[in-house]
């Protein structure tokens, strides 16, 4: 059972039914904690092969209405939300700077249905603040923040990354590729991997929403993804599209399965 499923089953059962009522807002629960997986995956930092660090601090930025709404069960909710993405970062094998906490505020300036996320990487002896990196990834609801004048510094009790961010140009070397797919992997050694439901795909996909010959993986500078005329089409990252670049981590959906892109050099 996947980490969301399992959160709407806690929630259908917290105070006696009273979650019933905050699913008919314009922003429902779940919708928040999808987004609280993006904003981990999209600012996951390498820190070395046995470590990925994301962020454990996160403020929830909701319309006055919506936030109305969540706001009487905001602890409660918070609570869930968080153990929501230990789960999820259990299962991904993110690890964390320090205890994760969700917190509800209200954003006059959302209307309503729309909702953003801030987040940060905060060390147990740092101090409080919050870093308003979008995720990259917009979701129907999904506000990004303003572009913020610059990002705090790294916690002076953090080591430094092992690898380069996504955002700096590392120096050429030979690139290892692969995917994974419910925890197996598999490597990526030609121009192309074509995956589906086919015999005669490179990766054999057992799901009736994958077509025969769904997508490929190219693996070129910088990699992508192409989808190859599915009937149910791709969704990257949270964006349906039938070609996408792709980076270290990128999550390329099809049918109900779930395809993580890797790459790592040497």
């Amino acid at each position: 059972m996947g980490v969301l499923k399992r959160f709407e089953q806690r929630l259908e059962g917290l105070v006696n039914g009273t979650f019933a009522k905050v699913f008919k807002s314009e922003v429902q629960p779940v919708e928040i904690a999808g987004a609280l997986q993006r904003e981990c995956d999209n600012n996951a930092t390498i820190w070395n092969r046995d470590r990925t660090v994301v962020p454990n601090d996160f403020i929830v930025e909701l319309s006055t209405g919506d936030y109305q709404r969540l706001a009487p069960f905001a602890g409660r909710l918070g609570d869930e939300l968080a153990g929501m993405v230990r789960d999820y970062a259990a299962q991904q094998r993110y690890t964390f700077m320090g205890d994760i906490k969700v917190h509800l505020e209200k954003a006059e300036s959302l209307d309503t249905g729309l909702y953003r996320i801030r987040s940060r990487t905060l060390a147990a002896s740092a101090g409080p603040g919050y870093d308003s990196r979008p995720g990259g990834v917009q979701t129907p609801g999904y506000a990004p923040p303003p572009d913020p004048a610059g990002y705090p510094p790294r916690p002076a009790s953090s080591p430094p990354p092992a690898a380069p961010s996504y955002g700096q140009q590392p120096a050429r070397g030979r690139v290892r590729r692969w995917i994974e797919i419910n925890g197996a992997r598999h490597q990526i050694a030609r121009p192309t991997l074509v995956i589906g439901r086919s015999t005669e795909a490179d990766v054999r996909i057992d799901d009736p929403g994958v077509s025969r010959r769904h997508c490929e993986i190219q693996a070129t500078d910088p990699p992508a993804v192409r989808d190859l005329g599915s009937t149910n089409g791709i969704v990257v990252d949270g964006q349906h599209t039938k070609r996408a670049t792709l980076r270290d981590g990128s999550r390329i959906v099809v049918g109900s399965t779930t395809v993580i892109y890797r790459q790592a050099e040497g």
